[in-house]
């Protein structure tokens, strides 16, 4: 397989003077946001939940069938129950029995409610240059999904193109914390130094991955400026595909 060529992409100018291309024995990859945008896909399974609640749960889509509501409910229950904050799935899951109990509808219904957003939820689509970037690492390297979030590869269909897929809900804690980051890689058989973090979200992904001992590239499609100094990601790409040739 050739290495992707970036321009064909319209990657912007990278930054990758500190990425050691030599050390690489394995990758870890963010999942919402890196290689799909999550807001278009939540938008879209918070609206196939106010639907469902329409017809099964009519009381509490009377007084909360805004997606917008739902979501401050969802976002209050993250403050009410920081036990839950590594379980998203769990989050969404008490929010919603929260509204079903408040409207005086069963809140049992919070199980198949929620199997309807979840499913939505798995409905991705992907940036432009994620699958081909995918493919060339997982032919090269192997990858392990490293999320806070509760995506399931599988699901989403992209889980032939990894290792293993760990998430916060699984693990019990999320990134930044280093611990996940080292179970990552030894999900890849590796040691952390041996692993190229790959992710967009600047303290969770970059300062996460350098505080357990990897090298980081930081996926910055949006040109934001770094404001972590004096740390720094051992590169910064817009474009998954323009990684995948400094590396290769």
């Amino acid at each position: 397989m050739n290495t992707p060529d970036p321009a064909a992409h319209g990657a912007a100018p990278e930054a990758m003077a500190l990425l050691d291309a030599r050390r690489i024995r394995a990758i870890t990859i963010d999942l919402d946001d890196t290689l799909w945008p999550i807001w278009p896909t939540i938008e879209r399974a918070e609206a196939t939940l106010v639907a469902w609640l329409a017809q099964y749960a009519p009381a509490t889509a009377l007084q909360w069938g805004n997606p917008a509501a739902l979501r401050e409910v969802r976002n209050q229950m993250h403050r009410t129950r920081p036990d839950l904050a590594h379980d998203l799935s769990a989050l969404r899951r008490e929010s919603i029995r929260l509204v079903l109990s408040q409207a005086g509808d069963d809140p049992a219904l919070a199980e198949p409610a929620f199997d309807v957003f979840f499913a939505e939820r798995q409905r991705v689509e992907l940036f432009e240059d994620a699958l081909p970037a995918l493919e060339w690492l997982a032919a090269r390297y192997p990858v392990v999904a490293l999320s806070n979030g509760n995506a399931d590869v599988q699901r989403v269909g992209l889980g032939q193109h990894f290792r293993a897929a760990l998430s916060a809900r699984e693990f019990g804690v999320g990134k930044p914390d280093a611990r996940i980051f080292h179970a990552a890689a030894s999900a890849a058989g590796v040691g952390a130094a041996e692993v190229l973090h790959i992710g967009d979200d600047a303290q969770l992904d970059v300062v996460g991955a350098l505080g357990a001992g990897m090298q980081v590239a930081w996926l910055n499609r949006a040109g934001h400026a770094w404001e972590h100094a004096p740390l720094q990601p051992h590169a910064t790409v817009s474009d998954l595909l323009a990684l995948c040739r400094h590396i290769g």
